[in-house]
């Protein structure tokens, strides 16, 4: 009895509970320098990129005072150029290999469900941002601060020929079926134009803008995105026959996330010299602010109402956790979208941020945010509107209540063919100031300041993604409980039913029979 009273009071001081139910007392508080090594460690990667950022602006504003030549400017960012170099290497193999084995895993009628779901929600996301973009650049006009000639010249050349909308839907369209699966991991089409001359019935010359293919540099993400869904469906469909594939993908799959894992913890390193390259890269920061800074302003704040409250409030009301906490959870993805500018680049950090810290499952991650890095693209969208009603301004166009909603449809559509790369809403910009009759050749202003509004857009990009894999998890959780409940149910009812008839087995039976008898010769003892 002594050495079973001294167990319950040695377990009693470990902290655990008594058996008579009684709780024991509690542990030790943990020391302060203790818990504060347990946090810097859990978040040493978080703490590592965000210190890579404030190193590298105060590298940039240090060195911008150095007269520095271009090719010692391009040695600064060459540490930055490399982690680009890694985060694209590894984007075909990840984006195709997580679709496969994504939509390979998942039952049909399933990843139809999935995709009908992160589809509205990316469509009613961007929506929203488009709207908050128009209302923005009303509310703030941009477009009558007087903007200085010089600026007007900037990035003249990079200005991207206008084309006709239906063309540019078209072109969207080609590219979801590539003609050659091997040249869309370099290549996308695009039209262009040719003037042929010709002759009408009455021999009077004309001239016929016609639209011609081709293809140019850039991954058709698109196209291998589709391709890589319809593979897996088709895989799936073969049962034992397509397993061996599906491993294999599986397995390639799991060796590119080692990689990733790797090169998270470069990405701090690589971002500090991305930043401080391209704060040296800047010729004058004041001027620049002057003349374009409502415009500036009007797109951040834009991204900020849209990233901090919009979609934080709509993944709380939906599934009533903590938005922020999920936010903290992807910060280093959102540092590397910051410093990379590019939402495909940062896709592999995003898959790996919101897995480990998040809790989103492989398959939801993995078959979800390869398209939402695609197709959604919510910084875009508000920055093209503001965009548009900006130079809507600058030359004094007023816009009707037919031409806003042409900007936020136009917007909403082209920002799903936007690339996923820096600069690449710029380029669909154009689609919509020819929508609404407004001229593409002030695009060269907006390419002043892109370098900065950009990295806002690919920060609101990659979160808009992360929150949909999180409200698609909790979708996927709750169906699940909801089916378990009814099985539950199920095997309950079937397990009352037997109980109110009483079974005829013969061994129950005999043995009810044996018990009785002895029950009897006892009673019967008893008296005598």
């Amino acid at each position: 009895m002594a050495e079973k009273i001294d167990m319950d009071q040695e377990k009693a001081s470990n902290g655990e509970a008594l058996a008579n139910g009684l709780t024991s007392p509690r542990k030790s508080p943990e020391p302060l320098l203790e818990r504060v090594k347990r946090i810097v460690r859990a978040n040493l990667l978080v703490i590592l990129t965000v210190a890579g950022v404030i190193i590298g602006v105060f590298i940039g504003l240090g060195v911008r005072n150095v007269a520095l030549t271009r090719t010692q400017i391009i040695y600064i960012g060459f540490p930055g150029e490399l982690l680009i170099r890694l985060l694209k290497m590894i984007i075909i193999p990840l984006v195709v290999c997580s679709l496969v084995s994504g939509a390979a895993s998942i039952d049909p009628k399933a990843l139809g469900k999935l995709g009908g779901w992160a589809m509205l929600f990316f469509l009613v996301t961007t929506l929203i941002a488009s709207s908050i973009g128009v209302v923005m650049a009303f509310i703030i006009s941009p477009g009558s601060v007087e903007i200085e000639t010089s600026a007007q010249n900037v990035g003249n050349d990079n200005v991207p020929a206008s084309k006709e909308v239906i063309d540019s839907f078209l072109d969207l369209i080609r590219n979801i079926f590539p003609s050659n699966l091997v040249s869309a991991a370099f290549r996308s089409y695009a039209t262009s134009y040719k003037m042929i001359n010709g002759t009408d019935g009455n021999l009077n010359f004309t001239a016929e803008k016609v639209p011609i293919g081709k293809d140019q540099d850039g991954m058709n993400i698109l196209g291998l995105v589709v391709f890589a869904i319809v593979f897996g469906v088709a895989l799936r469909k073969l049962g034992e026959e397509g397993e061996i594939l599906i491993k294999f993908f599986n397995s390639f799959n799991e060796a590119t996330m080692v990689l990733v894992s790797w090169i998270m913890w470069y990405a701090p390193i690589g971002i500090m010299f991305l930043v401080a390259g391209k704060i040296v890269e800047m010729d004058d920061v004041a001027k620049l602010f002057a003349s374009l800074g409502k415009y500036i302003a009007c797109c951040i704040i834009g991204h900020a109402i849209h990233g901090l409250l919009v979609l934080p409030a709509i993944y709380f009301i939906i599934t009533r956790k903590n938005p922020y906490t999920f936010l903290w959870g992807i910060f280093t993805a959102l540092a590397t979208a910051f410093g990379t500018s590019s939402s495909s680049a940062t896709l592999p950090l995003m898959m790996k941020c919101v897995e480990e810290n998040n809790g989103v499952s492989k398959h939801i991650s993995r078959f979800i945010l390869p398209i939402g890095a695609t197709v959604n693209m919510d910084g875009a969208a508000l920055f093209q509107c503001v965009a548009a009603v900006f130079i809507a301004q600058l030359n004094a166009v007023s816009l009707n209540f037919v031409q806003v909603i042409t900007i936020l449809v136009t917007a909403t559509a082209s920002s799903v063919g936007a690339a996923g790369i820096p600069a690449g809403g710029v380029l669909t910009l154009a689609i919509i100031l020819e929508a609404v009759g407004l001229p593409t050749t002030d695009i060269s202003l907006i390419l002043a300041v892109d370098w900065l509004v950009d990295r806002t857009c690919t920060i609101l990009n990659v979160e808009g993604d992360a929150f949909g894999a999180g409200l698609l998890q909790y979708f996927v959780d709750r169906t699940s409980k909801k089916e378990e409940g009814a099985e539950l149910s199920e095997v309950r009812l079937e397990g009352d039913s037997p109980a109110a008839v009483p079974e005829h087995s013969p061994l129950l039976e005999k043995r009810g029979g044996r018990d009785e008898s002895v029950s009897v010769l006892h009673t019967f003892l008893w008296e005598i």
